[in-house]
């Protein structure tokens, strides 16, 4: 098939481009790097997935001062989805615009809330988000409802959420896109970092993927590392250049679709440097892997020694009262919701503590997850050294992070929890990567236009999180989602016109 869109990745970016644009009948080629999960002992294992690492490809960067590091990275068809946590919301109207942090001031977006609002609904709608509008007062304005109810809490995650308005807070239901019945028919097991081989998670392959295959247009090629882009002295990119089965291969496309991730997506347009673009590919503005970041995340266990928390899969509230400000009229500090439900297995396999102990602790804890704000710097970046990716990760508004888990501890210990504890994620757990490709309407500060489409070459688009110009303080998937949705529509508009 000669396409007339080649798609560079299949996580949620290219997967709901691909999606969106199959109904038109253009001839889509979809590039993935990885292969399809397919079922094994090991889907709902904890130790295997969390303790000896069976999923996370061997695989090595560098960091700023030079030291190998495994980034936790996954390539396979779905991409980074097949594992998150399915939470799909929206980023708050208040994220588009510059907002004052601890750590410093955001730029804002060049679009608003209100221009992204139609496809974050076409988003959830694809993904058959599941949740209640209302429930929290930072919530954005809607032109729609979800399309299916929430998640239901489990019987002692009720009683969590009764503790929590107890103090003052006001718990909502997180927007999650999973059948929680497919879920637990293929085990009692939590979904949140676990592989989704069973369709139980509305992930880029179950929704987007799949969606597309359905038309004959489309096509699927796994196995395909593409290792560079060329482009002709108008900027127009000729070639994509990959590598499959040992050999080395091209394919030609009116159209180009980079989705490969933060980090990757950065990584091959640096390393498709040429004599018209000595920088790499869209890189005039300089801003190519620039302003990497990656969210500021800690797990909080709370834990009555007399009580045991029941909860399978846990992860169906989220607290936004310290979303806008701290609380008391200052800066923001970011989002809790709950993670998965830990297991002894899981505890021992991330932290010192001895299985046993793990598995006391875990039977009795609620597990949240903090997650504040990593704001934009143009040193923390990703580059190449001979070759090999260097991700240079310079971690901003800290203190806001460690502000929002004191706040949250003090609140879990009113809502009858004596005994809290914390342990901060590093850069081995990638916490929603993003920002090295960044949107706006400069060319000389910028790297894509509002629709995602690159300055610098009329036929590129980049559809990942890489176009994000903030990171917020919320899973960025939906906005990935809704972005695609966005590009997709430019696309036909503009490309497809005649």
């Amino acid at each position: 098939m000669q396409p007339d869109i080649v798609i560079i990745g299949s996580g949620m970016g290219g997967a709901t481009l691909a999606a969106a644009l199959a109904p038109s009948g253009r001839r889509i080629l979809i590039l993935e790097r990885g292969e399809a999960l397919r079922p094994s002992a090991a889907d709902r294992n904890a130790q295997a997935i969390f303790g000896d690492g069976v999923f996370r490809p061997d695989e090595e960067w560098l960091d700023g001062v030079g030291q190998r590091f495994n980034p936790g990275n996954f390539y396979n068809v779905g991409g980074n989805s097949k594992f998150y946590g399915a939470v799909m919301i929206r980023y708050r109207e208040q994220d588009f615009a510059p907002i004052q942090h601890a750590g410093g001031k955001t730029p804002g977006w060049p679009i608003s809330y209100r221009q992204l609002e139609p496809d974050y609904l076409a988003a959830e709608q694809l993904y058959q988000v599941r949740g209640k509008a209302g429930e929290d007062p930072t919530e954005p304005k809607r032109s729609g409802d979800f399309c299916h109810p929430p998640v239901p809490d489990e019987p002692d995650i009720i009683d969590l959420r009764r503790r929590l308005r107890g103090v003052g807070l006001n718990p909502a239901s997180l927007p999650l896109a999973v059948d929680i019945d497919t879920w637990l028919a293929a085990g009692q097991h939590p979904w949140d970092g676990h592989p989704d081989t069973c369709g139980g998670k509305m992930d880029a392959e179950t929704v987007g993927i799949n969606s597309a295959l359905e038309h004959a247009n489309v096509e699927l090629m796994t196995g395909c590392h593409v290792t560079s882009l060329t482009s002709d002295a108008s900027g127009h990119i000729t070639n994509v250049c990959y590598t499959r089965n040992g050999m080395q291969e091209t394919v030609q496309a009116p159209i180009v679709v980079l989705s490969a991730g933060a980090v990757q997506s950065a990584a091959l347009l640096l390393a498709s440097a040429n004599d018209n673009y000595p920088t790499g590919l869209a890189n005039r503005s300089d801003q190519v892997g620039r302003n990497f970041m990656n969210h500021n995340c800690s797990a909080v266990l709370a834990l009555h020694p007399w009580r045991k928390n029941r909860a399978v899969y846990q992860k169906t509230l989220m607290v936004n009262d310290f979303y806008i400000s701290d609380g008391g009229g200052g800066a923001p500090l970011g989002n809790i919701q709950l993670l998965g439900k830990i297991s002894g297995p899981i505890l021992a396999a991330v932290s010192p503590l001895p299985r046993w102990l793990a598995g006391l602790i875990a039977a009795r804890s609620f597990d949240f997850y903090a997650m504040s704000e990593d704001l934009p710097n143009p040193e923390s970046r990703v580059t190449l050294r001979n070759g090999q990716i260097t991700l240079d990760w310079q971690r901003s508004n800290w203190a806001a992070h460690e502000a929002l888990v004191s706040k949250l501890k003090s609140c879990l210990r009113k809502a009858g929890f004596p005994i809290v504890l914390s342990q901060a994620f590093d850069r081995r757990t990638p916490s929603h990567q993003c920002g090295t490709a960044r949107m706006g309407d400069d060319p000389n500060s910028s790297v894509v236009d509002t629709y995602c489409r690159a300055h610098d070459h009329p036929n590129l688009f980049i559809v990942d999180a890489s176009v994000l110009p903030t990171s917020a303080a919320v899973n960025p998937a939906l906005t990935i989602a809704a972005l695609a949705m966005r590009a997709a529509r430019h696309i036909s508009e503009t490309e497809f016109a005649a």
